[in-house]
């Protein structure tokens, strides 16, 4: 047992699956925690487990965060605490069902959660980190966010967002103290696949990661000071390589005159 403190972290999602890997590798590392999660049972039973093996604090708070009341909750608790120095947004749902046979409303839904509730939770985070010049962020997106044609469109288009975000937050916070990093997970054993009705045997075994390395791979990432921290890629020079060619294209996104395969011959 370590006795190290690095303050709290709270995570959401963190019920089961990815969520609660890190809240207990987290707590190992000599956090205290709050759990979010909509399953009060589920908490309570992860944080008696977690305190009896670290003797941590882990404080549990029952949210959906798909109910602006359930959310304003956990955002209130991110601006008054002070204790807390990482936020782990991991709350999230997805779908493999194609664009065209999936329901509007619950398309909604995800963009609700995987995009309003981590930008809300994350924007009552950051002052308080910013104003005590310390903090971190770690986002939970996904290989679709680079690779959308791999499974559903909206689900793609909300973990490109949280890329993204966390590309800005990295840009315009990072001289103020506060850590950002986006994880991105490719297809790992946790119930996601199960819940959108493929069972986890269907898939290719090599190409699925147990949710335990991904989280602890993703530490590594994090301990190395990443950015962008891509579990199950190996050859890491593609990502380098694609990264490095958009920082070299946003210099010439934004001309006066159009690009001359553009212009009609007169």
């Amino acid at each position: 047992m370590t006795q190290t403190h690095l303050g709290t972290a709270l995570i959401t999602g963190a019920s089961s699956g990815i969520g609660a890997i890190y809240a207990d590798r987290l707590a190992r590392r000599g956090y205290d925690l709050i759990l979010v999660a909509r399953s009060r049972d589920k908490l309570d039973t992860l944080a008696r487990r977690i305190t009896d093996e670290t003797h941590r604090v882990v404080e549990v708070l029952p949210a959906d965060l798909n109910d602006r009341k359930s959310l304003s909750q956990v955002e209130a608790k991110l601006r008054e605490d002070a204790s807390i120095t990482l936020l782990v947004n991991n709350a999230g749902i997805g779908t493999h069902t194609p664009l065209l046979d999936s329901d509007a409303d619950a398309m909604t839904r995800m963009i609700d959660l995987n995009v309003t509730a981590l930008t809300r939770l994350t924007y009552a985070a950051a002052p308080g980190f910013v104003a005590r010049g310390k903090g971190a962020m770690i986002n939970i997106s996904s290989v679709v966010s680079i690779a959308p044609e791999i499974l559903n469109g909206v689900y793609g288009g909300s973990k490109a967002f949280v890329l993204a975000f966390s590309q800005s937050l990295h840009h315009e916070l990072a001289g103020k103290g506060v850590r950002v990093q986006a994880v991105l997970p490719g297809a790992t054993a946790t119930d996601f696949w199960e819940t959108g009705g493929l069972p986890l045997e269907h898939l290719d075994k090599s190409i699925v990661m147990p949710a335990s390395a991904m989280v602890d791979a993703a530490l590594v990432g994090f301990d190395r000071g990443e950015l962008v921290t891509i579990p199950s890629l190996h050859a890491v020079e593609h990502w380098e390589t694609y990264e490095g060619a958009r920082q070299a294209m946003a210099g010439q996104l934004s001309r006066d005159v159009p690009a001359p395969r553009y212009v009609t011959a007169r």
